[in-house]
Order: structure tokens, then C-alpha cells, then sequence
């Protein structure tokens, strides 16, 4: 019985430090998203200077860079994870969260700060409720999760799409089905989350690095909803 409670013991130690670990990286993207989109956003010079040409007539090509890179980033960090090393996939996600931030920057030349301010805590919100959902559910998730993710291969399609026709009626559209779709995500996604951290299958290398990569995840889903959201309740400026 002991033995048995000692074994539950360091079970229950290495999930939570799984979790630790995965939140920790999360709420650092977060950070440094938020700093940096605040900074740039918040500066019109600055902004232009990255993002339009140089008769400020269009995109410059900084633009696209920003725009697309961190999809190519996000990935590689998610496929060849075994293959790189820990201090490099760290580089990456720091690299990724940095892109993101400047990528972000567009929403406070768009959007009132109290908007932006109030979107955020009900994406919070939201994001929780449903992580917490994830995490205590018995029902198994990965059918729904399965057809979420497709729904949202459509939604990026569409999104890229709608960057060259720039209607609005379709940004609403996506945003609002974002909202459902970035929120059933965050379900499965938990649920995903707490098999790897349950699981005594993998070495300490492997979980540090799946840990990293849960905080990508779930940092991606809360900014995809905190977005969807704001192109719905956001006032513009």
C-alpha cells in the first residue's frame, strides 16, 4: 500500500510539474506577444515603417514575413521536435512568440484600447472555462477534436483568402465560427495534455519538450479566440 501511494505520489508530482511547465511557456508567449504588440502597435512610426511600403500604398514585404513565418515556425517545432534540441526548440518558440507580437500589433491600430482590454478577459474566460472542461470531462474528445481541426484547416484557407478580398461579411463569419471552433480545441487539446502528462512512457527530455509544445498549442487556440472575439465585439477606432 505503500509502495502504491508513493507511485501515485510521483504521478501526480510529474503532472503537475508537466503542467507548470506548459503554462509557464504559455504565459511567457503571452508576455512577450503582448509587450511587443503594445510597443509597435501603439506607435504609429514604428508600425509603418514595418509594415507599409515605402510610398505607404500597400504591404511591404516585412509584412508577409511577419504575416507567414511563425505558420512555418509552429510547425517545424511540432514535427521535428525529436530531432532538435531542447535549447533550440526554446529559441523557436521565442522567435515564434516575438513574430506573433508584431503580427498582433495591427489589432491597436484597429481596435479601442478598452476594447481590446475587456476581449481579452472575456477570451480568458472562455479559454479556462473550457480548458477545465478538458481536463475533468470522462467523455473522450479526439473524434471532436479530429473534426475541429478540420474545420479549421478550412478556416485558415478561407482566412488567407479573405486577406486579398477583404470582405467583411466573411471575416464575421470566421470569426464567429472561430469562436466555437477555438473553444472545443481547448477542450480537446487539455484532455490531449493530460494523457502525455499521466503517461509514464516518456523520458524527461521528451516530456520538457512536450511540454513545450502544449504551451505553443494552447497559446495559438487563446489567440486565435481572443482574435475571433475581438472581430466581434471589438469596437473599432
Amino acid at each position: 500500500m505503500e509502495i502504491l501511494d508513493n507511485n501515485n505520489g510521483y504521478s501526480a508530482e510529474l503532472t503537475r510539474t508537466f503542467f507548470r511547465n506548459v503554462y509557464t511557456y504559455m504565459f511567457g508567449a503571452l508576455g512577450i506577444s503582448g509587450i511587443l504588440a503594445y510597443m509597435v502597435g501603439t506607435n504609429e512610426m514604428t508600425f509603418s515603417q514595418l509594415f507599409l511600403n515605402a510610398e505607404r500604398t500597400g504591404p511591404s514585404p516585412v509584412f508577409w514575413i511577419i504575416a507567414f513565418a511563425p505558420v512555418g515556425i509552429g510547425l517545424l517545432i511540432q514535427w521535428a521536435y525529436q530531432r532538435l534540441s531542447m535549447g533550440f526548440l526554446l529559441a523557436l518558440f521565442i522567435v515564434y512568440s516575438a513574430l506573433m507580437g508584431l503580427s498582433l500589433s495591427s489589432i491597436f491600430m484597429v481596435y479601442e484600447m478598452g476594447a481590446i482590454a475587456s476581449t481579452f478577459f472575456v477570451a480568458a474566460g472562455a479559454f479556462a472555462g473550457m480548458a477545465i472542461l478538458g481536463y475533468t470531462t470522462k467523455v473522450d474528445l479526439t473524434k471532436f477534436g479530429s473534426l475541429l481541426y478540420m474545420v479549421f484547416i478550412g478556416m485558415f484557407v478561407a482566412g488567407i483568402v479573405n486577406i486579398f478580398i477583404g470582405s467583411d461579411t466573411m471575416g464575421f463569419v470566421i470569426a464567429c465560427l472561430g469562436v466555437f471552433v477555438f473553444t472545443g480545441l481547448t477542450a480537446y487539446q487539455m484532455q490531449q495534455l493530460k494523457e502525455v502528462a499521466t503517461s509514464p512512457q516518456y523520458t524527461e527530455e521528451e516530456r520538457n519538450k512536450l511540454s513545450l509544445i502544449g504551451g505553443l498549442q494552447l497559446y495559438i487556440l487563446f489567440v486565435n479566440l481572443f482574435l475571433s472575439l475581438l472581430r466581434i465585439l471589438g469596437s473599432r477606432d
